[in-house]
């Protein structure tokens, strides 16, 4: 197979069928895979009956994001696979480009396409909008969209681009580059795995890129919703961990010291806001960033002397300086 589209589901009976059908009408001769993470409800009896046409590989348990996805590709066989959430629409001939762009680029090992909101189609969406950024101290952030703030879509991020990270919303990889890097990383469960991978495949000196020819749109925040206490944490920590493993040495005490001074406060900040679970998120994600400190640290990679920061202080720009858009950070 030249691709394969590979859908992770959890209990996703009602998601399914409002999105499945736009993947498989604008999918033509392409498999399409639900990698199913032990659901309890009736998500797998959905695929069987109403779409024959879609291939179901089960996991065992509940894997998360990661691992759901590690296990389920190993059953693949394609040169490319696209991760795509269970509740993304995809438009007509939102493959092609992309399988265009990594057949003339070798170098290139994942992209994403242009990612808007699925109820406001005119705005980016939060998980990757016009491609992922990263901050000296290790923030990320997305061409269209700082922090909360997203940005109308006007054909300003119509290019064709290298960016840090691709959004795990929908997520073209080589499927060489993919086992080359051993997959996500299963500590992770969910969340900041994608940015993760593609750090590693950064200091491996390959390319991601984002290619605004190619228009999904997701909904956002159906496994969990972002006033959940536990995306806070599984953000919070996962940064921590994601910082220890890929900084480079020079960088690595200042940038974690710095970060974990300011997830500090940010919760305090925001304890009006957001309430005590928000807190509690924050201060549990930190005793569980010291307790496997050391198996993280185990995993840093060889080649890790580059700095891909593309601004300064994020936080500082943001909330003291006002500077709500891409284009308005220095």
């Amino acid at each position: 197979m030249k691709i394969a589209i590979v859908i992770l589901n959890w209990n996703g009976e009602k998601l399914l069928p409002q999105f499945l059908p736009s993947v498989i009408n604008n999918s033509k001769n392409v498999d399409i895979y639900v990698i199913d993470n032990a659901s309890t409800d009736g998500s797998v009896e959905l695929l069987t009956t109403q779409y024959p046409e879609v291939k179901i590989i089960q996991n065992k348990g509940n894997y998360g994001f990661a691992k759901g996805y590690n296990e389920g590709l190993k059953e693949i066989d394609a040169e490319y696979f696209c991760l795509l959430n269970s509740d993304v629409e995809v438009t007509e001939n939102w493959i092609e480009p992309i399988i265009s762009l990594l057949d003339s680029r070798p170098d290139i090992a994942a992209v994403q396409p242009k990612l808007l909101d699925f109820k406001n189609k005119s705005y980016f969406e939060y998980a990757g909008a016009g491609g992922g950024l990263i901050d000296q101290y290790g923030y990320p952030y997305c061409r269209g969209r700082v922090f909360s703030t997203l940005e109308e879509d006007k054909g300003q991020y119509n290019d064709t681009t290298q960016i840090f990270w691709a959004t795990g919303a929908c997520f073209f990889i080589r499927s060489k580059d993919f086992f080359e890097q051993k997959g996500f990383d299963e500590d992770f469960f969910a969340h900041m795995e994608e940015i993760d991978l593609c750090w590693r495949l950064n200091n491996a000196g390959r390319k991601i890129y984002y290619c605004g020819d190619s228009i999904v749109y997701h909904l956002g925040g159906a496994t969990l919703d972002k006033s959940n206490p536990k995306k806070w944490y599984l953000n919070y920590r996962n940064s921590l961990w994601m910082l220890l493993k890929n900084l480079p040495k020079n960088k690595l005490f200042p940038t974690i010291f710095t970060r974990l001074s300011l997830d500090g406060v940010a919760a305090i900040a925001f304890l009006p806001s957001q309430g005590f679970p928000h807190l509690w998120a924050v201060f549990i994600s930190h005793m569980h960033f010291y307790k496997g400190l050391s198996k993280m640290y185990k995993k840093r990679q060889k080649h890790q002397d580059k700095d891909y920061s593309t601004t300064s202080l994020l936080p500082i720009q943001y909330f003291l300086k006002k500077r709500k858009y891409f284009k308005d950070l220095k």
